[in-house]
């Protein structure tokens, strides 16, 4: 069985310098080849997808797992970087191998070793251009929330808000982020990155019956860090407020200031559902 270990400062990572040479294993020369992998996964026991040193994440337990299994070190990008508690049903990660093995042959090794709470979903040879970052079409991500006390196997992928809502003013507030805004009073503190204006194509809000939750579907092609949660804790605040209008968005929108009073949707209800490429 695999036991997870945490990068230190005494282990040596990949030189991505060497991913572009040709490798010499025994008498036989591989090229290396590009990957791309789906990934799903359950978010809640770790610190989010990005490597950190002395914490678990989702990129440490692929990497290791595939040592594990391989003998070989591998540098793994991913599309997107969830934060800690986030989920994922579609997230995108890319890396480069010389193995000599079939692909089919690679996920299943792999597969048998991650842990359980991720599952490789796909896994195909892609060309040498490809990046995870770049030629982004849209991404969709899900928010789920309860308005009663969820089941004990639900409440880990959803908020229960117990304040009763306006779904009316909800649905409102929701599409008034719909668009290009500069979101700069909606991302975290911590992000320092001087452009702030995204575009959100499509919000949509629907109950879902056999799970009695409420999902809030957002499509766009970029967000900052902790877009989603700030706008949908804010939307849920002011649609359970009487008193509080729409207007008041606006308003926090216009001061271009993160620091404000309106809540951070926990991250336990956020998922990655999906990423679209061009091409």
């Amino acid at each position: 069985m695999l036991r997870l270990i945490f990068w230190s400062d005494k282990v040596t990572k990949p030189d991505l310098r060497s991913f572009n040479k040709v490798v010499q294993t025994g008498k036989k020369k591989f090229c290396m080849k590009n990957y791309k992998l789906t990934i799903a996964y359950d978010g809640t026991d770790y610190f989010g997808w990005q490597e950190q040193k002395d914490k678990p994440s989702i990129t440490s337990a692929l990497k290791q797992a595939f040592e594990f299994t391989f003998e070989k070190k591998v540098n793994l990008l991913g599309a997107s970087r969830t934060d800690a508690g986030v989920h994922a049903m579609g997230q995108v990660g890319w890396f480069k191998t010389n193995l000599n093995i079939d692909v089919r042959k690679i996920n299943w090794a792999w597969s048998n070793v991650i842990p359980a709470d991720i599952t490789i979903r796909s896994l195909n040879h892609v060309d040498p251009t490809f990046h995870p970052y770049y030629n982004v079409d849209y991404k969709i991500y899900y928010y789920h929330f309860f308005s009663e006390r969820p089941l004990p196997f639900m409440q880990r992928y959803g908020w229960y808000y117990p304040y009763k809502i306006d779904h009316c003013k909800l649905k409102e507030a929701l599409q008034f982020f719909v668009g290009t805004h500069d979101f700069c009073s909606f991302r975290s503190a911590e992000d320092v990155r001087e452009n702030t204006i995204r575009t959100i194509d499509i919000i949509n809000l629907k109950y879902l019956t056999r799970f009695n939750t409420y999902r809030i579907t957002i499509k766009g092609k970029k967000f900052l860090r902790h877009m989603i949660r700030r706008l949908i804790g804010a939307s849920l605040s002011v649609a359970a407020k009487q008193n509080t209008p729409i207007a008041t968005l606006t308003e926090i929108m216009n001061a271009k200031n993160p620091n404000h009073s309106l809540p951070n949707a926990p991250a336990q209800g956020l998922m990655l559902y999906k990423i679209k490429y061009k091409n």
